[in-house]
């Protein structure tokens, strides 16, 4: 494959992002303008593809460890530093932007939590607080648990949505399992969340768990409130 100057200019990534913007770029030229040079034998793009090739798309890249991400041909222990550190600002950018946005639909719920939650190799839950128009105010990691379970109860969710005097919360918790269907555990879970929020006049907008779909789940996330089992 052509090293990255043996291109038309017109078509470097560089270039290309500098005269169409980032959004005309795909994965694999994100990568690369990132990785900035190549290994004899294969150009920067050429390692990106490789690495989207194996591991699926950007989501599960970014949950690798700099260990795993520094055996992967191409990059080694500084690269792959570089591009977590890439991956988190990404995350950090996604949370930044979600403060003060209305959290009024499943999607807009994993649109802003998805970036940091679908790459995770254990379950995490999480709340998004919520002021009274249910826009965003913060989030706070509630419990992390294994690849299978993360433990959690109803007072560990409502004693943060008290003391930061939210009126409304969601909450959130990934399957790295795959589909987001929701266990026995997840309904129960759910279920005591939201009568004990009722008993305190709290308002439990939403349960969405993220992961990823399939054939027999379409969607990448589950809700609890568009299902109606809240």
């Amino acid at each position: 494959m052509a090293k990255i100057p043996d291109l038309p200019q017109d078509e470097r990534p560089r270039e290309r992002l500098a005269r169409l913007g980032a959004g005309a770029l795909s994965d694999a030229e994100l990568l690369a303008i990132f990785l900035r040079v190549g290994v004899q034998g294969c150009s920067a793009i050429e390692i990106g593809r490789k690495l989207l090739d194996k591991y699926g798309n950007l989501s599960e890249l970014g949950g690798l460890s700099v260990k795993e991400l520094a055996q992967e041909h191409g990059l080694g222990p500084a690269k792959a530093a570089q591009l977590l550190a890439a991956f988190e600002l990404g995350i950090r950018c996604a949370e930044q932007q979600m403060v003060r946005q209305p959290m009024t639909s499943a999607q807009s719920i994993y649109d802003a939590m998805a970036p940091r939650l679908a790459h995770e190799r254990s379950e995490h839950v999480v709340i998004i607080l919520l002021d009274t128009k249910l826009r965003a105010i913060r989030t706070i990691d509630v419990s992390k648990g294994n690849a299978d379970t993360a433990l959690c109860a109803p007072r560990d969710v409502l004693h943060h949505v008290i003391i930061n005097q939210a009126t409304a919360f969601v909450l959130v918790h990934n399957h790295p399992s795959g589909e987001p269907v929701p266990s026995q555990a997840d309904i129960a879970l759910t279920r005591r969340i939201s009568e004990a929020a009722k008993l305190m006049d709290l308002r439990m907008v939403d349960h969405v768990i993220i992961g990823k779909s399939s054939p027999h789940y379409p969607k990448p996330y589950y809700s609890f409130s568009m299902e109606a089992r809240m």
